[in-house]
């Protein structure tokens, strides 16, 4: 089981892209993963709407 983890995620980092916590407001959110491979950021919808309002 642990061999097949490891030739799936073989860098740790990888699997803590997917933790769906926002990089702006530190929040997790189910919205940040569908973000992170739709954009390629990993922001929750909230502070998108927020970022596209308010560009600074």
């Amino acid at each position: 089981m642990t061999e097949n983890r490891d030739k799936i995620f073989p860098n740790d980092n990888d699997v803590r892209d997917l933790d769906n916590i926002c990089d702006e407001c530190k929040e997790e959110h189910e919205s940040v993963s569908h973000n992170l491979i739709l954009m390629g950021f990993k922001i929750c919808n909230t502070c998108r709407t927020a970022k596209t309002i308010f560009p600074i």
